[in-house]
Formats: C-alpha cells, structure tokens, sequence
C-alpha cells in the first residue's frame, strides 16, 4: 500500500500531523508529533492519560499527514487506518525518535527526554487501510 515514494518522504526527520476520530459532537484537533516507520505502518509515542489515546481506545481510527518541507518539490502522503495502543517499546520509540528529532547533547533536550519516558507512555500504531498522496 504505501509506495517507495512514500516510504522514503517517512524514513526522514519530518513532523507528521495526526488527527484521531473526535468524540461525538466534538471537531477534531490535528496536532503534530514525532513519527515512526514500521514494516507494517506508522507509529507515534504519546503519553498514556492524553486524551488522543482515550479518543483511539474508543475509535480505533488516526490519520498522519507528512509533507515534504519549503523549498522541496510539493509531495505529501497521508496514512489512515486501525490504531492499536501498545505499551510494550513506548519509550524505546521516545528515545529513537528523540534521537532523531533532536541533538541530545544538549542538556535541556536530555532532561526533557528523561523527564518523557519518566512517564507512562504507549505507542499508536496505526495500520493503512487507507494512503493517500498528492505532488
């Protein structure tokens, strides 16, 4: 389902955009998160009481959005699809994506990290049933 094309945009260190089902009557909140690539998916940590993973554990359903940045040639591709919530390398995957994302050398981004996985954190992993991509 997902192409070359749309696996190489997700292997980069960009910043996807991830909207779950709203609670009824409730507009959804797109926010944007660190994300993963797996054979089978996508994947972003969250903290356990957030209320996205309330929202998920009610409505199994997300979509992540990731574009290529100003200054690429316009492409993006979105993934939606089944959400499972799994405790089980939540924090490995702060710690990878932490990585990732930002110069751990620093101080500050060290202790933010430390202060993260501190927390219980779960990983949203979000199965495409559904991609979709535009240039």
């Amino acid at each position: 389902m997902l192409t070359d094309e749309d696996r190489d945009l997700l292997r980069r260190p960009l910043h996807g955009y991830l909207t779950v089902a709203p609670r009824p009557g409730v507009r959804p909140v797109t926010r944007p998160v660190w994300f993963g690539l797996t054979d089978a998916g996508v994947e972003v940590f969250s903290l356990a009481r957030s209320p996205k993973v309330r929202r998920v554990q009610e409505d199994p359903w997300a979509s992540l959005v990731v574009a290529a940045p100003e200054g690429e040639a316009e492409r993006w591709v979105a993934v939606s699809g089944a959400v499972t919530v799994q405790a089980e390398g939540a924090a490995d995957l702060a710690r990878d994506l932490a990585a990732t994302y930002w110069d751990l050398a620093e101080p500050d981004k060290a202790a933010a990290l430390a202060a993260m996985v501190a927390e219980p954190l779960v990983r949203l992993v979000i199965a495409p049933d559904d991609v979709r991509r535009g240039a």
